[in-house]
Order: C-alpha cells, then sequence, then structure tokens
C-alpha cells in the first residue's frame, strides 16, 4: 500500500504539479546568479584591480563546478526511479553515495586548484596586480568547493524525492547570510572579504544538506551504514562521465561564441554579452521545468509504468512550451525597449538588432528542447544526449560560427550558429521522445 501511494503520487503531472517542483527550483537556480552580481556590486567600488581579480576567480569556480552538474542532475535520475518504485531508502542511499563522491572530488579539486592558483590566474591575466589579487581570492575561496558539491549532490537526491522546497529553505539559509556579510566582509578585508562570505554561505547549506540526509537516513534508512558503496558510486560516475562530456560541449560552444564575436569589435562583443546573458537568464527559467520533468518522469519509470512516463513527459513538454511562448511574446513587444536598459550606445543596440529576434526563436525552441533534455534525463537516457549534444556542437555550431567570421556575417552568423546548435539538438531529443526508446 505504501508503493503504490508513493508511486500514485509520484506520478501526477498536471500544471499544479509541475509549478511546485519548477517554482521552488527556479529560486534555488537563480539564488547564485543574484548572488554573484551583489557580490560584484560591492567588490567593484573597490576599484578595476579588484574587479577583474573577481572576474578571474569566478570564472575559474564556475568552469570547475559546472562540469560536476552530474552531482544534481545524475542523482536526480537515479534516485527518482528509485522513488518511484517505493524503495526510499535506495533513494536515500543514492544521496549518500553521491555526498561522497562530492567529499572525495572535492577535496581533490579544492587542493589542486589552491596548489596552482598562481599559475591558473597568471595565464589568465597579463597583470601582476590582478594576478596576485586573484590568487588570494581564490585560495580561500577553495575551501567551499566541498560544500558546493555536497549542496549540488543534495540538491540530487532531494529532488530525486519530488522535494524541491528543502533544498530551497537551505539555499536561502546560506545566501541569506552571505549577502548581508559580503558588503560587511569586503569593507574589513577588501577582495578576501568577498572569498570568506562566499565560504561561510556555502559551508551553511552544505551542512544543511548533509544534517537533512543524516536525519532522512536514520528515518527511513533500511540499516546500511553510511560509508562508501563502490557498487553504487561506479554507475553513478559512469553517469557523470556522459553529463560531464555533454557540460564540455556547452562550454566549447558559447566560448567559441565569445571569442569569434570579440574579433568583430567591442560593439559586437558587448552586444554578444548582454544577448548572451539575458539567453542565461531566460535558460533558468525553462531549466526550472526540466527539473521537475526529471524527477515526475524518473518516479513514473520507476514505478513501471511506462504510460504514466509518457503522460508526464507530454505535460511537461506542454507546460514548457507554453511559458517559452509566454516569454517569446513578451521580448517581441518589447524589443524597441528591453534593449535599451542594458545599453545607450547606439552602435551596441545596432548591432543586437538582429541577433534580438534570433533570441526570441531560440526560447520558442528552448521550450521543447529543456523539457525533453529534463525528460530523458529523468530516464537516465545520458549517453544519448552526451552524443546529441556533440553532434550539435560538431555539426551545427562550429561551422556556422566560423564561417561567420571568415565571410563577415557579423554577430547575427554567430547567433545562427546558436541556433543551429538549438535546433539540431531539438531534431535530436523530439526524435528521440517520438521513439519511445527512452521509455524502455
Amino acid at each position: 500500500m505504501v508503493q503504490e501511494t508513493i508511486s500514485h503520487q509520484a506520478v501526477r503531472a498536471d500544471a499544479r504539479s509541475i509549478v511546485s517542483l519548477a517554482g521552488p527550483a527556479l529560486v534555488v537556480l537563480a539564488a547564485t546568479p543574484l548572488y554573484l552580481l551583489l557580490d560584484t556590486a560591492v567588490v567593484g567600488r573597490l576599484g578595476a584591480e579588484d574587479l577583474a581579480a573577481l572576474a578571474a576567480g569566478a570564472t575559474v569556480l564556475g568552469t570547475v563546478t559546472t562540469q560536476l552538474t552530474f552531482l544534481s542532475y545524475g542523482t536526480t535520475a537515479r534516485a527518482a526511479r528509485l522513488f518511484g518504485a517505493g524503495k526510499k531508502s535506495a533513494a536515500l542511499y543514492e544521496g549518500v553515495q553521491a555526498t561522497w563522491v562530492a567529499v572525495f572530488v572535492g577535496v581533490v579539486l579544492a587542493g589542486v586548484v589552491f596548489a596552482f592558483t598562481p599559475q591558473i590566474m597568471g595565464w589568465l591575466t597579463s597583470n601582476e596586480i590582478v594576478a596576485h589579487k586573484a590568487t588570494t581570492w581564490m585560495r580561500v575561496t577553495c575551501a567551499s568547493i566541498v560544500p558546493a558539491l555536497v549542496t549540488m549532490a543534495g540538491n540530487g537526491w532531494l529532488r530525486g524525492m519530488s522535494n524541491t522546497r528543502l533544498p530551497l529553505y537551505f539555499t536561502l539559509a546560506g545566501v541569506i547570510p552571505m549577502a548581508i556579510a559580503v558588503p560587511i566582509f569586503v569593507h574589513n578585508y577588501g577582495l578576501a572579504g568577498s572569498a570568506y562570505a562566499n565560504v561561510l554561505g556555502e559551508w551553511i547549506i552544505g551542512a544543511l544538506f548533509l544534517g537533512a540526509l543524516c536525519l532522512h537516513w536514520r528515518r527511513a534508512g533500511d540499516g546500511r551504514v553510511m560509508r562508501p558503496d563502490w557498487s553504487v558510486i561506479k554507475p553513478q560516475l559512469q553517469m557523470g562521465r556522459d553529463l560531464v562530456v555533454r557540460s564540455l560541449s556547452f562550454q566549447v560552444a558559447f566560448l567559441s561564441a565569445a571569442a569569434v564575436a570579440g574579433r568583430m569589435g567591442s560593439a559586437s562583443l558587448a552586444a554578444h554579452q548582454i544577448l548572451l546573458q539575458l539567453w542565461n537568464f531566460l535558460c533558468l527559467l525553462l531549466d526550472s521545468v526540466a527539473i521537475a520533468a526529471q524527477a515526475l518522469v524518473g518516479a513514473a519509470l520507476g514505478a513501471q509504468s511506462v504510460v504514466a512516463a509518457r503522460r508526464v513527459a507530454l505535460q511537461v513538454v506542454r507546460f514548457s512550451v507554453a511559458a517559452s511562448v509566454v516569454l517569446a511574446v513578451t521580448l517581441a513587444v518589447g524589443a524597441e525597449v528591453f534593449p535599451r536598459w542594458f545599453t545607450p550606445d547606439e552602435r551596441v543596440l545596432a548591432a543586437m538588432a538582429t541577433p534580438w529576434w534570433m533570441l526570441i526563436v531560440l526560447v520558442v525552441m528552448g521550450g521543447v528542447v529543456f523539457a525533453l533534455d529534463g525528460v530523458l534525463l529523468g530516464a537516465s537516457d545520458v549517453s544519448f544526449l552526451r552524443n546529441a549534444t556533440v553532434c550539435a556542437v560538431v555539426v551545427g555550431f562550429i561551422p556556422v560560427v566560423w564561417l561567420s567570421l571568415i565571410f563577415d556575417w557579423g554577430l547575427s552568423g554567430v547567433w545562427c550558429g546558436l541556433l543551429a546548435f538549438i535546433f539540431v539538438r531539438l531534431l535530436a531529443v523530439w526524435w528521440r521522445y517520438r521513439s519511445d526508446a527512452w521509455a524502455h
């Protein structure tokens, strides 16, 4: 009876269920970017060199943590499947092992980055003062890597158990003190104060996730000791390998776009930066729906109900497409107004004019792509997603974006490359979804 109740609740896919999962997930996804904006504004008052040092350090930290999102997305898929099958203790055990992976990997990464920070910063900037400041910031921030990865794993197992509210509370419990501390710490300790605030917040959040895991295990565990178990960690790492390759493909695409835009002049690069940051923000909105799809599809398949999984997938796609259409219409209506919120420079505005409409098309396509990404991740179909993303970069993005530089197509050519990248992914995930292979 318990298993039937869990499964029945897990496979609900009405708009209310989707929003109840996606809403808190959106806040969690947006919390860090919003804090980074505050951090940037505070450090910016120290001067250009401190701001440049923060940018260099944040680039390294972001690159390190972005490649390890499998700790959240992979764990969500595996935990959701078990939770949907009524195996709550097994779902929790996935969280236990993902947390061990986070600790082991985090310790190694923190040690490597700490040891090689001077060399890394020297490569990122030729300014010795900036490199020195960035090294100081990064070496303090290394203390936040382990709790940040524990947080990723915590988000994964809780989302897998269709719980996005606890991650929301935990995130706010760390981000709010972090936001309060950063201006005080920066005032007292300079740039290093930004790192101290970051470490403080990450340890609060990580400790809360760790405490929740121990408490849940004490209440619903199956008696196994909370120690590393290679039989569980190995398949987690195998899934992680595919997700890391997929993430690296994204990095190649967007770094190449920035490199080509930078060769087209300052106006094109500024316009590209504005459009890219806006796209990243819109991706947060759509990705929250993908997180709901992961949890719901994983639970449905865990309950061995392919019919329910298909129903969930269809409902999530409909919901995501509706949301993307609303966003696209808003961008279209504000096409003459919104760009001026970011810059008064007529050269930059002119460079943005055509790519703005490409961004609108990207949002509509993204509504389908992100939703189906979530569906396939929930079905643990990560090897297909890896191959599709790599193919989209090699076949869709790279040829178009570099041809735009050779034939001087301007920023519009760069964004045609991004359109090709998303379009190839759209064809791939739609074909996979229609084939039903993901559900089996």
